[in-house]
């Protein structure tokens, strides 16, 4: 049950202002594409996960959720009319409709499973459909955060190796990182989640194991600790989401790239942060392999 992270969604009000400063970052971006229901994004693809990078390009679409369904576009629509950031955690997995079956049956407050298809353009230009089934999970202690896991099932249509070359040497997501008032609290959620044996309690702070990665709940002492200077928009009486760590080859490289693009940075041993006023309301972390 413990589910690798799959993506992370990053929710900007101007799709083509933050994939100008994701390039400056140093991430090959693909190209932009629009979904049915209203919202538009562009991917960073790293190793078996990646980046989405998302926005709302077409108001009128966004549709309320219906009875037992979760709206993707709703919610990210209403994220934005607060702050921009991380608005969302995603997992992998086999069998998005299992999930769903699962998370009711531990009583988590789960939706109907979603399947959308979409045409992706190919870096040679061509056309394919890719295909995806959903399961969403929510907690109404989180209202500004949100799960869910992803099945694919075109995955050759969707990773290519010309969009997993980076020139931050970024190999992949390895964390995700939620500030809360009281970590402990929300033990059960992710053990109803992830599973008993991913979660574990520290003082001030919950980690719960995310395949090879993890997602990290720190509270605001632990935040301020870890991100020194860095101010983070969002309620403090409920989790949300922060910062993200980025696995890379080499930080003293990265630290190079960033100084020639004049992007402020903070260097921490081999972890390097951009500071959310910079990076659309989310901190994100470099570390060395």
């Amino acid at each position: 049950m413990n589910r690798a992270i799959d993506h992370l969604v990053l929710a900007v009000r101007d799709l083509d202002a933050a994939r100008a400063f994701y390039a400056r970052l140093g991430f090959t971006l693909t190209p932009k594409a629009l979904h049915p229901w209203g919202t538009g994004n562009s991917l960073a693809q790293l190793q078996g996960s990646f980046l989405e990078i998302l926005a709302v390009a077409e108001p009128a679409k966004i549709a309320r959720p219906e009875p037992g369904g979760f709206s993707f576009g709703w919610f990210n629509a209403s994220f934005l009319k607060k702050r921009e950031g991380f608005s969302m955690l995603v997992l992998q997995t086999q069998d998005a409709a299992a999930d769903r079956r699962a998370f009711a049956a531990a009583g988590l407050e789960a939706f109907q499973p979603f399947h959308f298809e979409r045409q992706a353009r190919l870096p040679d230009g061509a056309q394919a459909t890719v295909a995806f089934t959903t399961a969403f999970v929510t907690d109404k202690r989180m209202p500004e955060a949100a799960f869910f896991t992803c099945q694919q099932h075109a995955p050759q249509y969707f990773w290519k190796p010309e969009y997993q070359k980076h020139a931050n040497g970024a190999l992949g997501v390895t964390e995700a990182v939620m500030r809360a008032p009281d970590p402990a609290a929300f033990r059960d959620f992710f053990a109803a989640l992830q599973g008993k044996d991913a979660v574990g309690a520290g003082k001030g702070s919950l980690e719960v194991g995310a395949g090879k990665g993890r997602l990290t709940l720190l509270d605001p002492a632990g935040v301020a600790a870890r991100f020194p200077g860095m101010e983070f928009a969002g309620p403090e009486d409920s989790p949300v989401f922060v910062a993200y760590r980025v696995k890379v080859a080499d930080s003293t490289a990265v630290q190079a790239l960033l100084r020639k693009n004049a992007v402020p940075h903070l260097r921490q041993g081999q972890v390097l942060t951009v500071g959310p006023r910079d990076a659309f309301g989310t901190a994100v972390e470099f570390a060395q392999a």
